[in-house]
C-alpha cells in the first residue's frame, strides 16, 4: 500500500484542501474533516497510508 504526504492549505466549514507534498504538485483534494484528525489546522502535515489520514511530527 502506497504512502501519500499532504499538507493542509486550507479549512473550510466540514472540508479541508489538502495538496500533496510527496511529488510536485498544485492540485488541491477536497477531503471531508470527519476522515481527518480532529486536531488538524491550515499547515498541519498529514499522512495517508492504509485508508488513514495521520498527524505528521
Amino acid at each position: 500500500m502506497e504512502t501519500f504526504h499532504y499538507i493542509v492549505e486550507s479549512i473550510e466549514s466540514d472540508y479541508a484542501n489538502l495538496r500533496r507534498t510527496d511529488i510536485e504538485s498544485d492540485d488541491l483534494k477536497l477531503v471531508a474533516r470527519a476522515l481527518l484528525p480532529p486536531e488538524i489546522t491550515e499547515g498541519s502535515k498529514l499522512k495517508y497510508e492504509m485508508l488513514q489520514y495521520t498527524m505528521e511530527d
